[in-house]
C-alpha cells in the first residue's frame, strides 16, 4: 500500500448497523459515555471531560485518511433506531500496508454483537477497499471482552508484553493481535 486508496461512500450499511462520520448531534451521547470511568478503564486517557468529548466528536467528524498516522473513526448507530452506540476506529500505521483497529460502545450496546459487526466491516474495508496487508489490535491484558472479540473476528495473538505500559498509576500488559490480508481472505465465503 504506497498510495493511499480512497474510502468509499459513507455511510456503510450492514442489516442491523449504520457506520458514518461523527455529526454535532453526537456529542451529548458521545460523552454520555465517554465521561464513563468504566469505558476509559482500558483507554490510555481518563474519563473524557465535556471539552475534550467536543474536540474528539469534532475530529472525528472531519478526520481525512491520506497518510500514514491518519485515523478513520465512524459512529456506529442500529439501522432501525438513530442515535449513537459507540465508535469504531482504523489507524494507517507507519511501515507498508498496516493498521490497527479499535472499538467503543456505550454500555447499553455491549453484549450484543455490535462491536464484533462493526470491526468486522472495518477489517473488510481496510483489507478489501483499503488494500492494508495487516491490521492488529493492541489491548490491556485485563481487557478480555476485546480480546475474546479479536477471536471472534479471527484474529491471532501475537505477543503479550508485559509491563508494557504505565497508565492510571499502574503498570498494564500488552496483548496484540493481529490478522493478514491472505488471513483474512481465506476466511470469506467464495
Amino acid at each position: 500500500m504506497t498510495e493511499p486508496t480512497p474510502l468509499p461512500p459513507l455511510p456503510i450499511r450492514t442489516d442491523r448497523l449504520v457506520l458514518r462520520r461523527f455529526e454535532a448531534g453526537d456529542l451529548a451521547a458521545y460523552h454520555a459515555y465517554q465521561s464513563l470511568p468504566e469505558t476509559a478503564r482500558f483507554l490510555p486517557g481518563e474519563a473524557k471531560s465535556y471539552t475534550q468529548s467536543m474536540a474528539m466528536v469534532g475530529r472525528y467528524a472531519n478526520f481525512a485518511f491520506d497518510k500514514e498516522g491518519d485515523w478513520i473513526c465512524l459512529a456506529i448507530e442500529a439501522a432501525d433506531a438513530p442515535g449513537l452506540l459507540g465508535e469504531v476506529v482504523l489507524k494507517w500505521l507507519p511501515g507498508r500496508g498496516q493498521a490497527e483497529i479499535g472499538w467503543s460502545l456505550a454500555p447499553a450496546a455491549r453484549g450484543k454483537g455490535i462491536a464484533a459487526e462493526a470491526a468486522g466491516v472495518m477489517l473488510k474495508l481496510g483489507f478489501e477497499e483499503l488494500g492494508f496487508h495487516r491490521i492488529d489490535a493492541k489491548l490491556d491484558a485485563l481487557n478480555t471482552a476485546s480480546a475474546a472479540l479479536c477471536e471472534r473476528l479471527g484474529m491471532r495473538l501475537e505477543s503479550t508484553q508485559v509491563d508494557k505500559w504505565h497508565y492510571k498509576g499502574r503498570w498494564a500488559t500488552e496483548v496484540v493481535y493481529a490478522l493478514l490480508a491472505e488471513e483474512w481472505k481465506s476466511r470469506q465465503p467464495v
